[in-house]
């Protein structure tokens, strides 16, 4: 992708802190097209608003003093997981009394719901690729002092998110929440290489994906089978859920 190319897509507001790597994969869906240049930007930037804007509103891509409540209802999967996460953080870590690494891959502005996780001694790390997002979540982790950080990195530059992730403290657990259907689009089968890949560096993974459409709430006929067989055969599962339309797999090493 030439360079000039690259700086108009991002020249909109809501791709200006994308990885390149990001824009680039969404780019090389179209580069071959027969078509001008002016039309692969315009599809290139529909494909990064399905991936990676359809679920934020604009009003949180610049820091603001609000409320954490007020945060997480402006981004749709937040809004939604919203009344049920002290359940969902109950069922994922139970009883937990030792420290624990948090890598939340994709996180969008997850790391808002710090609170969430309550008395447990959570060491909380963001890996997000809209620039944003991560500035947005590291003002509140300051602000409220918060064990947080959040890293602004493309999911596909695999070997930066192994080496991050091996620098946790042990025991650590990766969150990917709503993030197998956005990886998906840019890059076919990706969502498999990386949980081979990221798995025997923590001691339980914990992925989810909506059962239902996050408008009109509709539930989907498609199962998600090819990420569920998947975990299935190479990863041991030891526990998963449905709540408020999404499903949570909890999984680990055999």
């Amino acid at each position: 992708m030439k360079q000039e190319i690259f700086e108009k897509i991002i020249q909109k507001k809501e791709f200006s802190e994308l990885p390149k790597k990001d824009v680039e994969l969404a780019f090389s869906h179209f580069e071959k097209r027969q078509c001008s240049d002016e039309e692969k930007i315009r599809l290139t930037r529909d494909l990064l608003r399905k991936v990676f804007s359809a679920f934020a509103s604009g009003k949180i891509l610049s820091l603001k003093n609000k409320s954490q409540e007020w945060i997480l209802r402006k981004h749709l999967s937040t809004r939604e997981r919203l009344p049920y996460y002290k359940e969902i953080y109950s069922r994922i870590f139970g009883n937990l009394k030792e420290e624990l690494s948090v890598i939340d891959l994709g996180a969008g502005i997850n790391g808002f719901s710090y609170g969430f996780f309550e008395n447990r001694k959570i060491n909380y790390l963001a890996i997000e690729s809209m620039g944003q997002l991560v500035d947005l979540m590291n003002h509140y982790f300051k602000k409220e002092k918060i064990n947080g950080n959040a890293v602004h990195l493309s999911l596909f530059e695999l070997k930066k998110i192994k080496e991050l992730i091996a620098k946790q403290k042990k025991p650590r657990a990766v969150f990917l929440f709503k993030v197998v259907d956005s990886l998906e689009m840019l890059e076919s089968n990706y969502s498999k290489k990386l949980l081979l890949e990221i798995t025997g560096l923590c001691d339980f993974v914990i992925l989810s994906f909506a059962t239902r459409s996050m408008i009109k709430r509709m539930k989907f006929s498609a199962k998600r089978n090819w990420i569920f067989n998947f975990i299935k055969e190479n990863f041991k599962i030891t526990d998963e859920f449905e709540m408020n339309g999404e499903k949570y797999i909890i999984f680990q090493t055999r």
